[in-house]
């Protein structure tokens, strides 16, 4: 047992069964043994590999759809550029090389990036090479002003809840241990009011995920965007409503038990877009759209077309294989979605339907 599996066993031995919320968040950030706290867990030697880092070209396109949002609404100066979960820093970096040419962006912007992670805030300050970076533990202190926000893969690592539905309400799935290490188990059968839209469309043994932090930052970023204006591009995989075990961890790369070795595994799961949208409001929202629509939209075929220009043997295969990994169909271009946050009566970002 790892040495969180162990403090786990200890708590759950004292004071019961623990939510997979609670679980998941000291997984990942618990200060001396979380995953995110302890390590730089992105690229081919991290154990998985996100959009930035397979080509340019994401965060060159996701860029400039939010310089076109900047420039539709009027090119406010300042204004807030920011992502939370930057990861390395890559997305950021090839979002502001790409940006460069678009007259007066540099000058208004004011860069926030949400980390809470010391050990990633020092690859992203290396990765970026800005000494006007501004870094927060949450969305929340945030500035006020217009808000252009990037946010790729952040929202499924947010610490989760599941509710499995019973013949007359609902059980929550805890964390228990047992003498062969953790377990998930199903909590006592109760009513949940949070849950009652959720009647008409499960039968029972149907599991529900919720995440409250998630709809509590989308509620954040949506007041913000339609109190002051901006945009929000939101990229994860998941789907338009919840349903299911999408619980998950990835370690090396590959799949494993969720549960076998708490600390060493990314945790993740499919993100409820349609939960995000509804929080967001006032702010309007665009429909959903998968990942690989959306990028061939901005112009993505004519950007590696013009990149592959320069290349040749290896090189060009690899981004030949890059671009279908962003867009195909088998690969991230239909798990992917993409979600746009908006003010009421402007235009929705590009590549994306009101």
């Amino acid at each position: 047992m790892t040495p969180l599996g162990a403090i786990f066993a200890r708590q759950i031995a004292a004071t019961g069964p623990m939510s997979l919320a609670d679980y998941m968040a000291a997984c990942l950030m618990h200060p001396e043994h979380g995953y995110y706290a302890t390590r730089d867990p992105f690229g081919a030697r991290g154990d998985f590999v996100t959009a930035p880092e397979i080509s340019q070209m994401f965060g060159e396109l996701t860029g400039l759809a939010l310089a076109q949002c900047w420039l539709d609404q009027g090119a406010p100066a300042p204004f807030l550029l920011a992502e939370p979960g930057p990861g390395r820093g890559t997305l950021m970096a090839d979002l502001l090389r790409a940006t460069r040419g678009v007259p007066g962006f540099h000058d208004a912007l004011r860069l926030h990036l949400v980390e809470a992670s010391p050990a990633l805030r020092k690859v992203q300050a290396r990765t970026i090479g800005r000494d006007d970076i501004t870094w927060h533990d949450s969305v929340e202190t945030l500035p006020s002003g217009p808000l252009y926000l990037i946010a790729n893969e952040f929202f499924d690592a947010l610490p989760i809840r599941q509710f499995q539905r019973s013949e007359t309400g609902w059980r929550e799935r805890m964390v228990g241990a047992d003498a062969a290490g953790l377990a998930p188990g199903l909590g006592p059968e109760g009513a949940r009011a949070d849950l009652d839209h959720r009647l008409g469309d499960t039968r029972p043994g149907d599991i529900v995920e919720t995440c409250a932090p998630a709809t509590a930052i989308a509620a954040d970023i949506g007041a913000r965007i339609a109190a002051h204006g901006g945009a929000a591009l939101i990229v994860d995989y998941g789907g338009w409503r919840s349903l299911g075990d999408t619980f998950q961890a990835v370690a090396d790369h590959a799949p494993t038990d969720p549960f076998a070795a708490p600390g060493l595994a990314d945790l993740t799961a499919h993100v409820d877009f349609e939960a995000l949208a509804r929080a967001a409001a006032p702010a309007a929202h665009t429909r959903l759209c998968p990942q690989g629509a959306f990028l061939a939209r901005l112009g993505i075929a004519a950007r590696a077309e013009a990149l592959a220009r320069g290349l040749s043997g290896a090189a060009l295969e690899a981004h030949v294989a890059a671009t279908h990994r962003l867009t195909g169909a088998d690969e991230m271009g239909t798990l992917f979605k993409v979600l746009g946050l908006y003010p009421p009566g402007a235009a929705p970002p590009p590549g994306l339907e009101p």
